[in-house]
């Protein structure tokens, strides 16, 4: 499944869609970033509440699919720049972690 094909399927916004044609390869969800970094995998969706600057690091680091922002945390304008800058796939999502995380687990192809 793309990035695009999961915005779509979930309802998530794209806020920053630099490669929708993404392919997605599982997930990952949580909060704490020095965890994430030490056990998320690259092609992965990564679902979280955080909205800091510091999870475009991250996201680039691992080299995730896309980002997925849960329960309508508001991201500032610098995280949406940095995602811009980095090419990071960015949505964001009123629905909490745990759906997210169900829409995700209930993909086959993930």
């Amino acid at each position: 499944m793309t990035v695009h094909e999961l915005a779509v399927k979930i309802g998530a916004e794209p806020v920053v869609l630099a490669d929708g044609s993404r392919e997605i390869h599982g997930g990952y969800t949580g909060d704490l970033l020095s965890w994430v970094m030490g056990r998320g995998k690259q092609d992965q969706a990564w679902v979280t509440i955080m909205t800091n600057i510091n999870v475009v690091a991250v996201a680039t680091l691992i080299d995730f699919s896309c980002v997925i922002v849960a329960e309508g945390a508001e991201i500032g304008e610098d995280v949406r720049e940095a995602a811009r800058a980095k090419g990071v796939n960015l949505l964001a999502s009123p629905k909490t972690a745990f759906e997210l995380c169900a829409a995700l687990a209930g993909e086959a192809s993930i």
